[in-house]
């Protein structure tokens, strides 16, 4: 991974790469067509992803479009961009939700990602797991999250910090969780 950290909120200094005259220009070009071709590929999962955290739809697509442009402005410096991308979106989400800045006027607007803000409610009920994850407390929503996500215990650990130990401990909790929500769905 980078020495970069999403959580440093501060850009490095970009400069041209040397070479010949419109070498820049191409060289702008791949990176521009590497990062279009990632965002495509993880925009929609990075903002399940902190739906499963227990963000709202409007919420999480605003903090992973946040999160791919910083992406973006950093791009040269990223490794991992996928684990980048959600360790920044993660944190947003950290400091949304200790801000409580929430607005009771708040209506939500269509964007390329919620293009129906009034089909919100529709799309939540498609996914059952939500009212699950909902229900399990942080660090078993958060290691979910991230599992969902396709990381492993072991990139979970490193990403936030934590002990293996502790995301593996946290991992069965909440498995054993879903196992017990699952199973008494079906005898309803």
């Amino acid at each position: 991974m980078s020495n970069y950290d999403p959580a440093d909120g501060t850009d490095l200094p970009t400069t041209a790469p040397p070479g010949p005259p419109g070498q820049h220009d191409r060289v702008q070009q791949q990176r521009n067509e590497e990062f279009a071709a990632f965002y495509r590929a993880n925009v929609r999962s990075l903002t399940g992803f902190l739906i499963n955290h227990g963000a709202g739809v409007q919420v999480a697509a605003d903090i992973a479009q946040e999160a791919m442009t910083d992406a973006y402005r950093n791009w040269d410096r990223i490794t991992h961009p996928k684990a980048w991308v959600h360790k920044a979106a993660s944190r947003a989400l950290v400091r949304k939700v200790a801000s409580v800045e929430d607005s009771v006027d708040d209506v939500p607007e269509p964007s390329s990602l919620v293009p129906r803000p009034d089909a919100i409610a529709e799309w939540e009920a498609q996914h059952d797991a939500l009212p699950l994850l909902r229900s399990l407390p942080m660090k078993q929503r958060q290691v979910m999250a991230w599992t969902l996500a396709g990381f492993t215990p072991a990139d979970i650990a490193d990403h936030l910090g934590l002990l293996a130990e502790n995301v593996r401990a946290n991992l069965k909790k909440a498995r054993r969780a879903a196992a017990d929500y699952f199973k008494a769905r079906e005898e309803q």
